[in-house]
């Protein structure tokens, strides 16, 4: 699809990339870092200047050349992974890229986070055929941050209406039932939401750092019965003689990614049935971006028992996979979340994100937060009932939240 269009008076061209690798890494990353330094996802601000854990490449891991590459280079996404990439080019008269959208082309709704299931069977029961469809996320990562990827600086809402535009002239030109831009920033989202695409919300379950001088001053935050119930989960988890061990940069070797390709398999067939990564992306992950990674790996008599994958963003801990290979009390919670707040609070990272779902969080010392994503959808009858649909969603979304939020662990007043 090559599309000509107007941009503030300026002729562009919206192109499709079926590669990432098609795309220069350094421009990718450029126009990945669309956010001022002291604003992040969730509208947070105030990121502490000596917060340089993964300095390098855009503020969010997820949307790096790197990682996107990985997921490409080891077959996670392709054709036969039923995530065709498709990525949205935005390119200048004179041919330079000047916005891009991380796009794929589906044939199901697997590893999205957000769930469109519902959706695809009434369609088809009625006698339509919902997939393809074209996603634009980041492939199995329920982790906000940019989708149309545009830079920084003067004419960044009309590249960002150039990308909406394109994706629309790809429905339009394949004849696909939908497109889908999820886990969204703001202006992301309102971007979308002016090109008359549908909003949904979700809730996840964040950290943030609030200045913390160590984990007890955290501690120091909540009530006494939560506080005390959450030092004796921390002491339970490591009874068995389990020692924890925080691997990053050359600590990541190809034994230390065994073990926890171990770990992922186990626990992602058990859960999901066929896990969506596979052994060769966490080497090349590993080679690519090991300044921001950070396995969590618990050890017993010697050997690895359980680990939990994180993603070093610039003022952010995001938390992906978990597995193990010994069910011990508390384990999981000590290796996903407590020690994910230790790091955080050493290294003054902002916030922890640890992932989709779980109110266990909750009494952790994670507050709800809430997604969201945007959809355009093509037939006029499906687009009402999903119209309809997700307003009564979010209605009822926002009511739990606000439940969730009066259940928080710490202190009032």
């Amino acid at each position: 699809m090559r599309q000509q269009r107007e941009a503030r008076g300026r002729a562009v061209t919206v192109r499709i990339a079926e590669t990432i690798g098609a795309i220069d890494p350094a421009v990718w990353n450029l126009l990945a870092e669309t956010r001022p330094v002291d604003e992040t996802a969730s509208g947070r601000t105030g990121r502490p200047e000596t917060a340089e854990a993964g300095s390098s490449g855009p503020a969010n891991p997820f949307l790096s050349h790197a990682f996107l590459k990985s997921l490409e280079d080891a077959g996670c996404v392709g054709e036969r992974a039923g995530w065709m990439p498709q990525h949205l080019v935005v390119e200048d008269a004179e041919g330079k890229p000047v916005a891009i959208a991380p796009a794929y082309l589906k044939g199901h709704s697997q590893g999205e986070y957000v769930f469109d299931h519902g959706w695809a069977d009434a369609f088809e029961r009625a006698g339509g055929d919902y997939y393809p469809k074209l996603q634009m996320s980041v492939p199995f990562t329920p982790v906000t941050g940019p989708r149309l990827l545009v830079g920084s600086g003067e004419g960044a809402a009309e590249r960002r209406a150039a990308l909406a535009a394109g994706a629309r002239a790809y429905l339009s030109e394949t004849g696909i039932s939908s497109v889908h831009a999820t886990f969204l920033e703001a202006a992301d989202l309102n971007a979308l939401s002016d090109a008359d695409w549908l909003h949904r919300i979700d809730q996840q379950f964040h950290f943030f750092n609030r200045g913390y001088e160590s984990y007890e001053a955290f501690l120091e935050t909540l009530a006494s019965r939560k506080r005390k119930a959450l030092k004796k989960e921390r002491r339970e988890a490591l009874a068995n003689d389990i020692a924890i061990e925080w691997l990053t940069g050359s600590d990541l070797t190809e034994a230390a990614w065994d073990a926890f390709f171990a770990f992922y398999m186990d626990t992602g067939s058990r859960k999901w049935g066929r896990p969506y990564l596979n052994r060769r992306f966490f080497s090349l992950v590993g080679e690519r971006m090991a300044d921001r990674i950070l396995l969590v790996m618990a050890k017993r008599e010697g050997r690895y028992v359980a680990g939990a994958l994180n993603f070093i963003g610039r003022d952010a801990l995001y938390g992906r996979n978990w597995g193990c290979i010994e069910d011990h009390p508390f384990l999981h919670f000590e290796v996903c979340y407590h020690q994910a707040i230790d790091f955080a609070i050493e290294h003054r990272l902002a916030v922890v994100e640890a992932g989709a779902q779980g109110q266990h969080k909750l009494a952790r010392g994670y507050e709800p937060v809430t997604t969201h994503s945007a959809h355009y959808i093509a037939h006029p009858g499906l687009r009402r009932a999903i119209r309809d649909y997700l307003a009564a969603e979010r209605d009822e979304v926002e009511r739990v939240g606000e439940v969730l939020g009066e259940h928080v662990p710490f202190k009032r007043g």
